[in-house]
């Protein structure tokens, strides 16, 4: 018996946040919930290509981009703020229309501050209890958990402890009973299939960064004699093509597919999106890691990969073929062991 629905809201910033409320959705339909989903741009895409028959609805868009030069993007976003700010109440609006037309009982939002509803028990999903900005790090941080606040519970994908894929992201120095650890969330499960590929080149993130490094890795790639699979993370038609008949190139891959190019490689070199990192802890995986300029939360991911001697990475200016090499002195991913229960955190949604 169908136990009501509850509106599952994702961030559209890069894929990540749309991805990993993937394996919470499936949670919800095996809990016998109904989702509805909620996002905008390639987000939302990506929900509704891996939930084809779901009821999947928009979201007003905050059109966050990315500055030519990494060292104005905090500046940008502090300039855009009035617009995030009319997009926050914009969300509430739509999110009250959304909870009257299709009689919503319950909010799990991914970062998407303004998807909530004071008569509705709603949660917030995200690794970001402190925000890094650089020299403004405790203001960004005191504005993410004055709206964490304003939710019932905080869902972190994380181990709790001091073993953990966030750091000081997803762990804060006093203990808080709203904060609920719910162990790294992943689309992908591991698998023992044979190596296909050298290679596994996975694109993410906001424009222009992604197509700067998918320029560049293309550029140095060009000759190698390594298999690889290079998936670009775009959702378009448009197809581009190399020389290089070693490199096969894809926009984007998703479900089955993605969970099978992701096991079927021997190393993988991406962002170091939180996401991604928990779907590389889900398979244990090598990966080399090359943040996103001026994003502040992956170069501290990257950086304390490294040195746990996880997995190496260098800057998107810096990289090189010869950077690979470093590969080998790593440990690559672990995961540890968590059990948890999505029907336990579920009966919030049950609660008076």
């Amino acid at each position: 018996m169908q136990k009501g629905r509850i509106l599952v809201a994702a961030l559209n910033w890069g894929l990540g946040h749309a991805a990993r409320c993937v394996p919470i959705i499936k949670a919800l339909l095996k809990n016998d919930y109904e989702p509805i989903l909620a996002s905008d741009g390639d987000a939302l895409k990506l929900l509704q290509r891996e939930f084809p028959h779901i009821t999947c609805l928009s979201l007003p868009s905050y059109n966050i981009k990315y500055t030519e030069d990494p060292s104005n993007l905090k500046w940008k976003l502090l300039f855009d703020s009035p617009h995030i700010l009319r997009t926050i109440k914009a969300e509430k609006k739509v999110t009250k229309q959304i909870i009257k037309d299709y009689q919503i009982i319950g909010i799990i939002s991914d970062n998407r501050w303004g998807v909530r509803h004071k008569n509705l028990k709603s949660v917030f999903v995200t690794h970001q209890l402190n925000v890094l900005s650089g020299n403004t790090t405790y203001f960004s941080s005191k504005i993410q958990q004055n709206y964490i606040e304003k939710f019932d519970e905080c869902w972190v994908p994380d181990y709790p402890g001091r073993k953990n894929l966030s750091g000081i992201l997803g762990h804060l120095k006093k203990e808080n009973s709203a904060i609920k650890y719910i162990g790294p969330l992943s689309r992908i499960e591991k698998r023992s299939w044979p190596k296909i590929y050298d290679f596994l080149i996975i694109l993410s993130g906001p424009e222009p960064q992604r197509t700067f490094l998918e320029k560049k890795l293309l550029n140095t790639f060009k000759d190698s004699k390594e298999k690889i699979l290079f998936v670009r993370g775009v959702f378009s038609s448009e197809e581009i093509s190399v020389k290089n008949t070693n490199i096969n190139i894809r926009n984007h891959l998703y479900g089955a597919v993605l969970q099978q190019a992701l096991n079927s490689c021997k190393y993988i070199i991406a962002r170091s999106g939180y996401t991604t990192i928990m779907d590389l802890n889900s398979i244990e995986a090598k990966a080399f890691f090359i943040p996103t300029p001026g994003q502040y939360e992956q170069e501290y991911l990257a950086e304390r990969l490294h040195k746990l001697g996880v997995a190496p990475f260098c800057t998107q200016q810096d990289f090189t073929l010869e950077k690979l090499n470093d590969l080998e002195e790593f440990s690559g991913f672990r995961s540890i062991r968590f059990d948890h229960s999505f029907r336990d955190l579920f009966t919030l949604f049950e609660r008076k």
